[in-house]
């Protein structure tokens, strides 16, 4: 074999197993002498369980080894299904056709025979990582085109044609196991503004918000862009104390994000958030929980936007305090997968008792006031159907401040 090493093709690293110490250390040292990356094994078991581990990107394999022979291995190679193409070289004797042709079938990529010769050597492993370069490019934009295909391009979330299915298989595990399913429908108030100054400005305001959105939920959870400024969330087995709390670090978060308008002016991200409940009176199909979101965000938007809305059955007013405060309006996160409607409601009403004026006076936090309290404030339409957060940046007046301005 000649000594004089030629250019590195490309740094790759390659398997070589052969039971014969000194065939192994030569077709070692030949790869190594052209810029290779070489682990060497004397029998196939080990070679199939290093390729195994990943990373390999061309196999060398003798056909006669012990606990393994090179057939068997490549057979079990060529059956693993990585979803990327690996080359696989058996290394025969000239006279031994037939396992060279049985080693062809069973998906060898190309064979070499003893004396193994170091520039043929060369020249078939080069020829063999130039096609796995090409397959690799394949398999690259395959999977570019898949993700472009269920991704938003704008955001990086998921689009319409991914949230579609998670929904229906969301929808159908709720119903299966009696479980809480939770939609919820975030708008970005205003974002024609942005859009004004710089069409760019709009966007990177969407990317900041699918960013608040993506950091506020768990893995289970489901965000995907629904429309030019519209978002969609599904969480599963969340109950209505949870999803209001969500949607409330949601928008507190959108309220401490500050954007450029107009030359120096800055201001914070204003969302109105639509929340639609699984199982409920109204809800029967994934198209009815998607369109009461959908009619729960209407409503915060006609009342002047920056609002949350609920649609269920039950009113339920609470108004974050400021958004640098946590603020006690509901559970804590920690809560969010464990509280129950029914246990939601004792919280309230205790709640309620421990922030009476009397005992926090005006300075105190929000109140959270039950549907007899807000009555006066919805329609009857709306009161059988929304629970409004109207200007959640503001505190509700208290019972007895409102009678001193009355």
């Amino acid at each position: 074999m000649p000594n004089t090493p030629l250019p590195p093709a490309r740094l790759a690293r390659i398997v070589v197993a052969d039971d014969d110490r000194l065939t192994r250390r030569g077709v070692t040292q030949a790869l190594e002498r052209h810029g290779y990356l070489v682990e060497d094994f004397e029998n196939g078991q080990a070679a199939v369980e290093r390729v195994g581990a990943g990373g390999v990107d061309l196999v060398l394999l003798d056909v006669m080894m012990p606990k393994m022979g090179g057939l068997e291995a490549c057979r079990i190679l060529k059956a693993m299904g990585t979803g990327r193409f690996l080359p696989v070289l058996l290394v025969t004797t000239k006279s031994d056709t037939e396992s060279r042709v049985t080693g062809l079938r069973l998906g060898a990529d190309d064979y070499l025979c003893k004396p193994v010769d170091e520039d043929e050597l060369i020249a078939r492993v080069e020829g063999m990582l130039r096609i796995k370069a090409l397959h690799d490019d394949v398999s690259d934009a395959k999977e570019r085109l898949t993700a472009l295909s269920i991704h938003d391009e704008t955001t990086g979330l998921y689009n319409y044609r991914y949230l579609h299915d998670r929904l229906t298989t969301e929808f159908k595990r709720a119903e299966r196991y009696h479980d809480p399913l939770t939609c919820m429908m975030v708008d970005v108030d205003g974002l024609a503004r942005f859009n004004r100054v710089d069409r760019k400005r709009g966007d990177d305001v969407l990317v900041v918000v699918a960013e608040i959105l993506k950091r506020a939920l768990r893995e289970v959870d489901v965000v995907a862009r629904f429309g030019a400024d519209e978002f969609l969330v599904v969480l599963p087995s969340t109950h209505f104390a949870g999803s209001v709390t969500v949607a409330e670090r949601i928008w507190r978060k959108a309220r401490q994000e500050r954007c450029a308008v107009d030359g120096n002016e800055t201001k914070g991200i204003s969302v109105s958030i639509g929340i639609s409940l699984f199982p409920s009176k109204d809800v029967k199909t994934k198209d009815s929980l998607v369109s009461a979101a959908d009619n729960a965000l209407t409503q915060a938007k006609q009342s002047g936007g920056d609002r949350i809305c609920v649609y269920q059955q039950e009113g339920y007013l609470y108004t974050p305090m400021d958004p640098e405060s946590p603020g006690p309006g509901v559970p804590r996160n920690a809560e969010r997968d464990r509280v129950s409607e029914t246990g939601f409601a004792a919280f309230k009403a205790k709640r309620a008792v421990s922030e009476r004026p009397s005992t926090r006076g005006s300075a105190g936090g929000p109140d959270i006031s039950n549907k007899d309290a807000t009555a006066s404030a919805l329609s009857s339409r709306d009161e059988q159907k929304f629970a409004t957060v109207v200007d959640p940046g503001a505190r509700v007046k208290a019972p007895a401040e409102r009678g001193k301005d009355s």
